[in-house]
This record gives C-alpha cells, structure tokens and sequence, in this order.
C-alpha cells in the first residue's frame, strides 16, 4: 500500500470513529461518558470492525477531545455523573458525514448480489418512512415494491448508519440475494450487462 493510501486510509478511519462517537451520542441523547468507548466499540462490531480494539480506544479518546474542543458534544451533568450530548454544531456534523457516504463509488465489476432493504414503519411514523424512502432513493435504490428497495452494490454500513439515524433498527431488514426473478429490468436499469 502506498503512502497516499495509507494516508487516506487513516483519514477515512478518524472520519468513522467521529460518526460513530457522535452516532452513539445522537442515539442515546446523553450518553455516560463511561460508555462512549464500549458503545462505540460494539458499533465497530456491528460494522465487522472489530480488530486492534487498544488502538481503536486510544483513536476514541482522541477523538472525543477534538470532538468536545471543536463543540460538538458537551459534558452535561445530571445526577451526579457526566453525560456527553450533541450539540447542534454536532448533529449538523453528522448529518454532513452521513451525507458523505451516500456517494458510493462503484465497484469495476458487480459481484452478481442484490442488496434489498426492506422496511415497515408505521404510520404514525410517516416522516420518518418518507425520509427513509428519500434517502434511499438518493443513494441509488429504485423501489421493488412498496417498501422494498433495491440496489446491486454493498452498503451495508449506510444501512447501519441509517437505522441509527432514524432510530429504527427493527424496522429495517438488509438482505443479499443473489438470485431476483426477471431482474433483466434491474440489471439494465443499473447498466449491470
């Protein structure tokens, strides 16, 4: 690997332990700040990056610093212990770190794998359904079915972000199929043949 790429490659990993720090924060509204490194690193699990867990803790504290000298988490007390919360400037920045993921750089060859989101939110939910469906849209997902979307490319970990996100992890299914009925459509519609 190149200087370049590993100069690169450290950046991306600083960009993802801040949308991860600030994630856990968003989603727990405060949150102790003795879990912010545990909560983080079962994130990092969930996203199937779970090696050198020492390095990843001292990444974390550094972070977090910048992250409180920059404004955006603060300490808050309430009962006695410290709690960290997103400031606006915060929630601001995670908005612009999730919109930097909904670009996907597509990969030379397809892997010959449908990647189906599919979803049920209520509808005294209806914002949040809307704002998923836009999103997904956005992405590059056209609509299957009612609330099945699909696309032919890996982004499992915006899927994770925004079940984070919008708070609805349960109501979010992410699925690999690699075999779709007359997919012909699909696959000319995404320029696959």
């Amino acid at each position: 690997m190149s200087g370049l790429e590993k100069e690169l490659k450290k950046e991306q990993k600083k960009i993802n332990i801040q949308k991860i720090i600030l994630a856990s924060v968003a989603t727990a509204g405060l949150l102790s700040v003795a879990l912010v490194a545990p909560n983080a690193i079962q994130m990092l699990k969930s996203f199937g990056i779970d090696k050198k867990l020492n390095n990843f803790k001292n990444d974390t504290k550094r972070s977090l610093s910048k992250m409180i000298s920059l404004g955006l988490v603060i300490f808050v007390e309430k009962d006695g212990h410290k709690f960290l919360k997103l400031t606006e400037k915060g929630k601001l920045k995670l908005i612009n770190l999730e919109k930097s993921n909904f670009k996907f750089k597509k990969p030379k060859k397809w892997d010959k794998k449908w990647r189906i989101v599919i979803f049920d939110i209520p509808q005294s939910r209806k914002n949040q359904r809307d704002k998923l469906r836009f999103t997904l849209k956005q992405i590059g997902f056209i609509k299957l079915q009612h609330s099945v979307w699909i696309y032919p490319y890996d982004c499992e970990e915006l899927i994770t972000l925004l079940k984070l996100d919008f708070k609805i992890g349960k109501e979010i299914i992410y699925i690999i199929a690699e075999k779709i009925e007359n997919d012909k459509a699909l696959r000319t519609f995404f320029k696959l043949d």
